[in-house]
């Protein structure tokens, strides 16, 4: 009969403690990444299981935290979450949690899932994404002392709890530069509604990108739920009144109704959308890309933190986007 593979067998074939064979079980953001290695490669090798069972009872964790997928849209700018949720699911595999999804089609029955979840799987965290203004989320686990982090800044507080999230007037700013490089002058912005934190941050980084170059953005911009229709309508609206020779979107989705809406204008308009999704690449559409898997390993990075014990607050991430450049610039 084969030897039973047990931690300390690990830890032998390791040249480790055990300790360190159960830091890496439970704690690894607390272990150099070189003897993590060491250990993971000689869990692999001796085919080692953890007993999850005696695990959860020895810590008091399941080792389980759940997200929210969204239900689908027009297919294009789901696929940012889509990229989070598989960056998050393999980050949070490597520290030893496994993800739950959920859905949910609005706030209110979000709130009401968390209690379900909670007293079904006895969760140990949740990951939110997409916060908000007054977002009600946040507030419902906050009262109830359970653990999370947002993707997404906290937008009326930005201490209130642990977040990553990426500079999404960083990019927009990125994009007009770029226009404006290229000699445009009337480049104008469609994006979503005043008041959506993301879609105000990145308004403003096109609205300041403008003023420093001595543009006036007044009457460039225009606002719309997301979505390839409506793009296409605004587009039409800008062409007629004020003749952008380029524009800044806030999403891909606006941006491939920008491009349908331009289709045989003389001059060609150039157009900038945001996320960089498949279908951009796909179309040769510019776009500003978002580090999604870098902001699912951070999500995880801070939220051990938070599971650890650790009194204050994680510090929270902002990260940088890039241009994915395509002929449409």
């Amino acid at each position: 009969m084969a030897e039973k593979v047990t931690i300390a067998t690990v830890a032998r074939h390791a040249r480790v403690s055990r300790q360190t064979v159960s830091n890496v079980l439970n704690s690894p953001h607390i272990v150099r990444q070189e003897t993590r290695q060491r250990v993971e490669d000689a869990i692999n090798a001796l085919g080692y299981r953890a007993n999850q069972a005696a695990r959860q009872m020895r810590t008091g964790r399941s080792r389980l935290i759940a997200a929210r997928i969204d239900p689908t849209r027009d297919g294009i700018n789901g696929s940012v979450l889509d990229r989070f949720l598989h960056g998050l699911t393999e980050t949070a595999d490597a520290a030893g949690y496994r993800v739950l999804l959920y859905t949910a089609t609005d706030d209110d029955r979000e709130i009401a899932t968390y209690g379900d979840l909670l007293g079904t799987y006895e969760l140990d965290a949740f990951v939110l994404v997409g916060t908000k203004h007054g977002d009600p989320r946040t507030e419902w686990l906050a009262d109830r002392d359970v653990p999370f982090v947002t993707f997404g800044r906290p937008w009326d507080a930005l201490d209130a709890h642990p977040w990553v999230d990426v500079d999404g007037a960083a990019g927009t700013a990125q994009a007009t530069r770029r226009l404006l490089d290229a000699g445009h002058r009337r480049i104008a912005f469609i994006g979503w509604p005043v008041g959506s934190g993301v879609g105000d941050d990145r308004r403003a980084g096109w609205r300041d990108a403008l003023r420093a170059a001595g543009v006036d953005p007044t009457g460039l911009h225009r606002e719309t739920e997301d979505g390839i229709a409506e793009g296409e309508r605004l587009m039409h609206d800008l062409l007629d009144t004020v003749a952008p020779s380029a524009v800044v979107c806030a999403s891909d989705s606006l941006a491939l109704g920008a491009l349908q809406a331009i289709r045989g204008v003389d001059p060609p308009v150039s157009v900038i959308g945001f996320d960089d999704t498949p279908v951009a690449a796909a179309i040769g559409l510019t776009s500003v890309s978002q580090p999604l898997g870098e902001a699912a390993a951070r999500c995880v990075d801070l939220l051990t933190g938070v599971l650890d014990g650790d009194h204050e607050t994680p510090t929270p991430v902002l990260l940088q986007p890039s241009l994915a450049l395509r002929h449409t610039a």
